[in-house]
């Protein structure tokens, strides 16, 4: 039997008003004709799909599913309608790949019509539900061989498995030096010379509190060159809500700040800075205003680390670097209890002179 494409149209809208009326049976007819004519599409493919589906058909809703994917590999209602499929066949990991597959590939909420921001939710729902099973099981054979904790890099790796992480790469924007670690935060214990630092905390910020009661003397961190073509960086250019109070800046002292922040620099005396010319180290007083926020961002080169001193920390702030949050804590809040390698290395809000390096990413808020 020879369908034209306008018989075919026709077939396809009485297909879809029969299941809307309730009546998959005739809608499988009505699609039937179409495939049998070789007329169909995804669409029409699809209809036939839902017409089974309805009518408890498993062999055929598969069949037909599988053939609007071939027509349309990333139609997401077939995605969606195909993850059902095999899990009512109790294949949790294949039904959970289409559920995912559908989600990566949909255009954003506002670009979809509420049925299809529905059934996308629900698509989410199960593959939550199908991924926290996985958890369970890996979680329970690990603990029961004794790998569950076996190390922190060991725990991150399962992080990365899970998709509760992602993998981030050193990417400096001027200068990439091959095959350095991909570390986020360093151990603290690796840097003796902090403890220095560490132990003048109080007077370096009572330094820090004399400077801010001039706050001009705090200059944009972010600061336009006439000499170079203008880069917004996400509004932060000449933007005061992360600002900045230069001790060394370009490699080069700053001899009216330094002279006001004599404490802060005898503890830095010993510091092993990085000295290139014209460009480090840089040591400054780092100054977000309240409800700033720093877009994410890399450093210029790989080659060298940058250390944050919490020394006003106000609640509700956090510090990311690639796929590791931190909380800021102020030295005089730390408790002595906690683990100094975890604790000790939360990111400095206050001070900028050695501890994270390559994919340098903030996102914090702080004052």
């Amino acid at each position: 039997m020879q369908t034209s494409v306008f018989d075919a149209y026709a077939l396809a809208r009485a297909g879809v008003e029969a299941l809307r009326q309730g009546d998959p049976r005739k809608a499988r007819e009505l699609f039937e004709l179409i495939v049998d004519a070789g007329q169909a599409d995804a669409s029409s493919c699809l209809g036939l799909a839902y017409a089974c589906s309805r009518l408890n058909d498993r062999p055929g809703t598969m069949a037909a599913v599988d053939r609007a994917l071939v027509l349309e590999p990333r139609n997401l209602r077939a995605l969606i309608l195909k993850g059902d499929c095999l899990a009512e066949l109790g294949d949790a990991r294949a039904a959970c790949s289409f559920y995912n597959f559908a989600l990566q590939t949909a255009p954003p909420e506002h670009e979809l019509p509420a049925e299809m921001r529905d059934e996308l939710s629900r698509a989410q729902a199960m593959r939550d539900r199908y991924a926290a099973q996985f958890e369970d099981f890996l979680r329970g054979q690990l603990l029961g061989k004794g790998l569950e904790s076996a190390s922190a890099r060991f725990t991150q790796s399962l992080d990365l498995l899970l998709g509760k992480k992602s993998i981030y790469f050193q990417q400096p924007r001027t200068y990439y030096f091959p095959e350095l670690p991909q570390i986020q935060f360093y151990n603290r214990r690796a840097f003796p010379w902090l403890d220095k630092v560490e132990a003048a905390t109080p007077d370096i910020r009572s330094e820090l509190l004399a400077v801010m009661q001039q706050m001009s003397a705090f200059k944009p961190y972010v600061e336009s060159d006439p000499k170079r073509p203008r880069k917004e960086q996400d509004g932060m250019t000449d933007n005061p809500d992360w600002s900045a109070f230069y001790l060394w800046k370009d490699g080069e002292v700053v001899p009216e700040n330094a002279a006001r922040c004599p404490h802060t620099m005898a503890a830095l005396a010993d510091a092993p800075l990085s000295h290139v010319r014209n460009r480090s180290p840089s040591i400054l007083f780092s100054l977000l205003r309240p409800g700033a926020h720093i877009p994410s961002h890399s450093g210029l080169v790989n080659t060298r680390l940058i250390c944050h001193l919490p020394l006003i920390v106000p609640p509700d702030c956090a510090f990311r670097v690639g796929n590791d949050m931190r909380v800021p804590v102020e030295e005089s809040q730390r408790p002595e209890s906690r683990d100094p390698p975890v604790r000790r290395l939360a990111p400095r809000a206050h001070g900028r002179g050695a501890c994270s390096r390559g994919r340098h990413v903030r996102s914090d808020r702080r004052v």
